[in-house]
């Protein structure tokens, strides 16, 4: 028998880990030295394209299971859900005033440049709004103890998420979307 995690293990292990960090900064670590410029807004912009393609693969695996006709694993479903509702939780803070970035008419390093819309960040409650919004629906599918539920909860998370993506990517006229919707 498979055992079913607390679907709160990862936002707490999350919280542990910082006030562990907070515990040691104030214990005159290395870290007090660290030079926090090094990080540029194209590692900023890395990083959460990182981010949001590990939500990627694991809205993939989900939407797998309720395209596939078999029973779906509520087990699976939870480890799943509460990854993407924990990463969407962090995703708004990658997107600090620094990295608007986009320009029209550039040509673009896919893995550093940002296709994030200026809009983002003069509308950012409405983003953030929208991130919180995902993550809570992320987080009742985690929950989800019935495949009926589970495939409703998918259906509004998957409407979200397009969403978002319509309002705040900004694309060229040759532009793909890397996260397009599953249908």
């Amino acid at each position: 028998m498979t055992s079913r995690r607390s679907p709160f293990a990862s936002v707490a292990c999350i919280f542990a880990c910082f006030a562990l960090g907070l515990a040691l900064a104030g214990t005159g670590s290395a870290a007090d030295a660290q030079d926090q410029s090094a990080a540029t807004p194209k590692d900023t912009i890395f990083a959460r394209k990182i981010l949001m393609a590990t939500i990627d693969r694991n809205m993939d695996a989900l939407e797998q299971m309720v395209r596939s006709g078999k029973p779906v694993d509520l087990d699976e479903v939870s480890e799943h859900a509460d990854t993407i509702s924990v990463m969407l939780m962090a995703f708004p803070h990658l997107f600090p005033p620094s990295t608007d970035q986009w320009r029209p008419n550039v040509d673009r390093d896919p893995g550093r440049d940002t296709y994030a819309s200026p809009e983002l960040w003069t509308e950012f409650a409405d983003f953030y709004r929208r991130a919180a919004a995902a993550s809570q629906l992320a987080e009742a599918a985690s929950h989800t103890r019935a495949e009926p539920d589970f495939k409703t909860t998918m259906a509004d998370l998957r409407t979200a998420c397009d969403s978002c993506h319509a309002r705040f990517l900004k694309v060229d006229q040759a532009w793909v979307d890397p996260f397009p919707p599953a249908h």
